[in-house]
């Protein structure tokens, strides 16, 4: 009896057995690599990463319970970049939260397994993926700005001070995307009567360069297209062009914010939490290159009035941020 008692046991223990190991292998400790190319002093890209990890938190996926995550804060150093895409590469994460038009190549050299889900512009042109709906590999993510978007951003700059003659667009030559931008936004700027000045720069003493170049003259303005370089030197960036009364606008909201005088784009909290639910699906099983990778659909225009009044505009526009403090 007490023979057959222990093989029955026995036997129940070793079908319970791979039930067990199931749910152990099922809450297993997933990873998750951020990567940004800012300052971990950011506040602002803080606060989206924050949103990332709110919105993944809200589908159960708790730090230190059943998520770890590895960030790595670069600035836009490229080296650092490089050592950081390798180095999370190395660890294997279920998947890595990217942005940044020169960060997404090197990660997709470091690794061709992992999941990346991108914060970015149009990857279809730059060969990251095959497709917007079906974008196969291992890459997929949102878009944060059509590059059609650009002319209307010229045009809006236009509306807010039709006086204007000439504009210069800042962008860093070398994002990747930076030939996108330079096309679409020579482009828009003849039929709006606008001569397009196209400034590449590298850091912030370029940028001071081309504001005092373009204050030098009449009816000048600026267009700050999405560049990592231009974001991470925002403050600075719109302390020159107030200093020098241009009119321009931005397509980072935080600018308004720093008393530019307007934003025309998507809400960046938006994107990564809903990088997060892609991050999610991930978690669960589905591969990134099923997942479409997305356009935007709403985009916002916030102008500054104190910054409007103080060029002597008057804001036509019914969206406007209140005064900066």
């Amino acid at each position: 009896m007490k023979r057959r008692a222990f093989i029955t046991l026995l036997g129940g223990a070793a079908a319970a057995w791979p039930l067990a190991a199931r749910a152990q292998q099922a809450e297993r400790m997933r990873r998750i690599g951020i990567l940004m190319p800012y300052a971990p002093t950011d506040m602002e890209v803080q606060a989206r990463v924050r949103a990332f990890r709110e919105e993944l938190r809200k589908k159960g996926w708790a730090t230190r319970v059943n998520v770890q995550f590895d960030e790595r804060w670069t600035t836009d150093n490229m080296d650092l970049i490089r050592a950081a895409a390798a180095n999370l590469a190395e660890l294997a994460p279920d998947a890595i939260l990217a942005v940044g038009g020169r960060v997404i190549p090197i990660l997709m050299q470091a690794t061709v397994t992992v999941p990346i889900v991108v914060v970015g512009l149009d990857p279809v042109e730059r060969g990251w993926i095959k497709s917007l709906a079906r974008p196969g590999g291992n890459v997929t993510g949102f878009a944060n700005l059509e590059l059609s978007v650009i002319g209307k951003m010229l045009q809006t700059l236009k509306e807010l001070a039709p006086s204007i003659t000439r504009v210069a667009m800042l962008y860093n030559p070398d994002n990747v995307g930076a030939t996108f931008f330079v096309r679409s936004f020579e482009a828009a700027a003849p039929p709006l009567g606008v001569q397009a000045i196209v400034s590449p720069i590298h850091g912030l003493a370029d940028i001071g360069r081309v504001v005092v170049a373009v204050a030098a003259q009449p009816n000048g303005g600026i267009f700050a297209a999405p560049d990592v370089t231009i974001g991470s030197l925002m403050e600075q960036t719109v302390a020159l062009i107030t200093k020098n009364q241009l009119p321009a606008i931005y397509s980072e909201r935080f600018a308004i914010a720093h008393g530019g005088l307007a934003f025309y784009g998507v809400d960046r909290i938006e994107l990564y939490r809903a990088a997060a639910s892609y991050v999610d699906r991930i978690l669960r099983g589905e591969k990134a290159g099923d997942l479409p990778y997305q356009q935007p659909t709403k985009y916002e225009l916030v102008i500054n009035r104190k910054a409007a009044a103080a060029l002597g505009l008057e804001s036509r526009r019914g969206c406007c941020s209140p005064p900066t403090r």
